[in-house]
């Protein structure tokens, strides 16, 4: 029984090829419903990149890891220690370079024109008394005194351009020097205008004398004196400079020492070796340079403290006291030259100007010997002071005798007693004891100087490079002692 089919289409034919089914398509544009479009695809968000690290921040991290390790620990310690080492040797090489320099600005630089400042005042001081006696001789100056004005005067113009030579341009010091320079000539006028007049026998003379003695008792001596003091501040600051301990290279030694001590205990710890050879010598190395260092700069101290107290100390007492002694001088012969036309009001009443002033400087004089005297640290040293001492006495009384000549109206008798015309014992004879003797202890404690200077000098000689050439090989040998060890692990 046969049954029709459920469509009006006749099946596929055996053995025919079937067409593939089409997958249904999209309504188009003018089919789809209305409405709002669809919103596009957001694309996935991508997560925050890390912020980016510094070099030392990574330099850190790479450092603490190592660390973690024995060779990278061992790397670290030998860094460290060469650090350390090399850094002492540089901080030595560096405080004992500045020591070294301030003791040879000492010795070389400062106290010789500290010297040259007080001979800068010593002359004009000198050439100043030296007028005034070459005055008081008559209208025939003794050649005797015109010789040693024009020595002092060549001496004082010599100074002042060996000062001029070693000041700074512009400096307080330049300044004075130039001041003092351009008085010279205008004083050196005077003074002729005061002989020219003298030989004539004009009354002038004594009037231009007296006005070349205020120019240089009111404006030459003070700026001479000021660019003495001015030296001497730079000397005290040069040996300030020079003596302090060094502190920070010692310190750093110490802690050189201890850092390569510890290295060397962790490694005895670690391997039960009881030396390393590269950490020995570099122990060696730091110890050699901290006691050469500290041995060396207590040395050179005291060298330069013994110096100070038994030669500067001593130089600028005797330097005052033999000013005091030049400028009593000055005053004693002027005092004969003005006649008591200067005069000065005192509590006991009216008084000659310039005794007064004598009076004055033989008191400083006494003063200074006696302090010099307690300085003086050896019989040469004691001897022309205690000499000087009994010639001022002598010539406080002399200068008595003299004084009551004039003061009872004898004029010539008084000078005869200053300048020694006709007298056995004229008082200008004990000022050039006093001050021959003056010298004598003046140059004798500049050789102490010298001596005790030198050898404080001395006693840094080589420091600096040694120091650093030594410290380098302590470096290297705690890097050959770290890498011995590392050695071990490779």
């Amino acid at each position: 029984m046969t049954y029709p089919p459920n469509g009006g289409q006749a099946p596929p034919a055996p053995g025919a090829p079937s067409l593939p089914a089409v997958p249904p398509q999209a309504a188009p544009p003018s089919a789809r419903p209305a409405g709002p479009p669809a919103a596009p695809a957001r694309p996935p968000e991508r997560a925050p990149e890390p912020p980016r690290r510094t070099a030392w921040a990574e330099g850190v991290d790479r450092l603490r890891a190592a660390a973690t390790t024995e060779p990278g620990r061992l790397r670290v310690i030998g860094a460290v220690l060469a650090a350390l080492v090399v850094a002492f040797g540089a901080v030595t090489a560096w405080q004992t370079t500045t020591r070294a320099d301030a003791a040879d600005a000492v010795l070389t630089s400062s106290q010789p024109l500290s010297d040259d400042a007080a001979a800068v005042y010593r002359s004009l001081a000198d050439a100043n008394t030296a007028a005034a006696s070459g005055f008081l001789a008559g209208g025939q100056e003794p050649a005797e005194s015109r010789e040693r004005y024009e020595k002092d005067i060549r001496t004082a113009a010599e100074k002042l351009v060996t000062a001029a030579a070693n000041s700074e341009p512009g400096s307080p010091s330049a300044d004075l020097i130039a001041r003092i320079d351009r008085l010279l000539p205008e004083y050196k006028g005077l003074v002729e205008r005061a002989r020219a007049n003298n030989r004539q026998g004009f009354p002038l003379g004594g009037a231009y004398l007296r006005y070349a003695n205020e120019k240089m008792q009111e404006q030459m001596l003070p700026d001479a004196e000021r660019l003495y003091l001015r030296e001497s501040r730079r000397l005290r600051s040069d040996y300030a400079d020079a003596t302090p301990y060094p502190w920070a290279a010692i310190g750093l030694g110490v802690l050189a020492l201890g850092a390569l001590a510890w290295a060397q205990r962790r490694t005895y710890l670690r391997t039960n070796r009881v030396l390393n050879h590269g950490l020995v010598a570099a122990s060696a190395a730091s110890a050699v340079v901290l006691l050469w260092l500290v041995v060396g700069h207590s040395v050179a101290r005291a060298g330069l403290n013994d110096s100070y107290d038994h030669g500067v100390r001593s130089l600028d007492v005797l330097h005052d006291a033999r000013i005091a002694s030049l400028k009593a001088r000055g005053n004693e012969n002027l005092t004969l030259v003005s006649r008591g036309a200067e005069t000065r009001r005192t509590a006991s009443g009216t008084v000659d100007a310039y005794d007064y002033a004598y009076r004055t400087e033989m008191a400083a004089l006494g003063k200074g010997l006696t302090v010099a005297e307690e300085l003086a640290d050896d019989r040469a040293g004691r001897e022309p002071v205690a000499a000087a001492v009994a010639g001022m006495k002598e010539w406080r009384e002399r200068h008595g005798e003299a004084r009551a000549a004039d003061d009872a109206g004898d004029y010539q008798e008084a000078l005869d007693r200053v300048i020694g015309a006709r007298s056995e014992k004229p008082t200008g004879e004990c000022f050039d004891n006093v001050d021959r003797l003056l010298g004598d202890a003046i140059s004798h404690e500049e050789a102490q100087f010298r001596q005790a200077a030198g050898d404080g000098r001395d006693a840094m000689t080589g420091l600096p490079a040694g120091a650093a050439a030594l410290t380098v090989l302590g470096a290297g040998g705690a890097v050959l002692g770290i890498g011995r060890r590392l050695s071990e692990y490779r």
